[in-house]
């Protein structure tokens, strides 16, 4: 499956995760970066043989970030109810694995760009919309982070990164699969993919 967007997607998976309470949505956002950024420049962990558990610690950031089974929805859309129970829970679980593998290791690739948060925009109430930019020796990268606060946490449910939306870029891949496909041939086309990992 083919990515879009700005080849410093290192952010885009990790900023927003951890424990992120209900409060002003952007000190969320700042914080979580804080968390992230701590784990990256660490001393202990800038040797090569330390990158495993760099990864690790990395993942289980990720793993508190999104709100799975909102970013799992909005992909699938119209086709969410093609899948059966059992089928939407594996859906979940290897769409989670396959977005952890791909950017774990760009993350990785971080070299102390300035990253600045400028804008925050209460859409509703439980909604947000934070504006940031990843500042580099030759260009600015607009990234939003579309956030929403369930069971108190604000979590990231959408990521746009120079004005490409990773929930409609996935959405574009499974409704072209789903299209002339079925929902047990997509999971197999994530299940190959996450073995292959």
């Amino acid at each position: 499956m083919k990515k879009r967007g700005a080849p410093l997607l290192i952010l885009i998976i990790f900023v927003l995760s951890g424990p992120a309470y209900a409060g002003v949505p952007m000190n969320a956002v700042e914080a979580t970066v804080k968390r992230v950024l701590d784990v990256l420049r660490d001393p202990k962990l800038k040797n090569p043989s330390a990158r495993e558990t760099k990864k690790e610690k990395l993942r289980v950031i990720y793993r508190d970030m999104f709100d799975e089974m909102e970013f799992s929805r909005r992909t699938l859309t119209r086709n969410w109810n093609k899948f059966s129970p059992q089928q939407r829970k594996e859906f979940v679980n290897l769409f989670e694995q396959v977005l952890e593998k791909t950017y774990l290791d760009k993350i990785l690739d971080y070299s102390d760009e300035k990253i600045v948060f400028y804008k925050e925009t209460m859409v509703t109430e439980n909604k947000a919309e934070i504006e940031s930019k990843i500042i580099t020796s030759s260009k600015e990268i607009p990234i939003f982070y579309r956030m929403i606060l369930k069971d108190g946490q604000w979590k990231v449910y959408d990521v746009v990164v120079e004005n490409v939306s990773l929930v409609q870029n996935y959405r574009t891949q499974f409704n072209e699969m789903l299209s002339n496909g079925t929902p047990e041939q997509l999971l197999e086309t994530l299940r190959k993919k996450v073995k292959a990992q």
